[in-house]
């Protein structure tokens, strides 16, 4: 989705890559992520007028601290991977938003898979 924010007069696009996620309590990228990133990271290299945003999530397991911190990591993670695709360290910001922002039942395995993600906005 692309947006123009006529406060600002930025142009945005929200994107979800669902595929990257992550073991639980660890900031460490599932293998299955490395396509979907990859991916993103030549879109990022290809439109270098392109800025990141990394929004780090986790499940709710766990201490709502804790799983901040975990978020943050998990956001500094992807952007570690960027910046070793060669991709400005400049061009990247992570937040870590904890458990704050579910996008699915943190009562199911599967659920609380989904919520263990990465969305990014890239701004120009």
């Amino acid at each position: 989705l692309s947006y123009v924010d006529s406060t600002t007069k930025v142009n945005y696009e929200t994107v979800s890559l669902p595929n990257v996620q992550f073991y639980t309590n660890s900031d460490i990228l599932l293998p299955s992520s490395a396509g979907d990133l990859q991916k993103l990271a030549e879109y990022l290299t290809k439109n270098d007028s392109l800025n990141a945003t990394i929004y780090g999530h986790t499940d709710n397991v766990g201490d709502a601290v804790a799983n901040k911190t975990l978020s943050q990591n998990r956001a500094e993670a992807v952007k570690a991977y960027f910046v070793s695709k060669g991709i400005s360290d400049t061009k990247l910001k992570s937040i870590g938003y904890g458990s704050e922002m579910p996008i699915a039942d943190n009562a199911t395995p599967k659920g609380k898979e989904a919520n263990r993600r990465v969305d990014f906005i890239l701004t120009y």
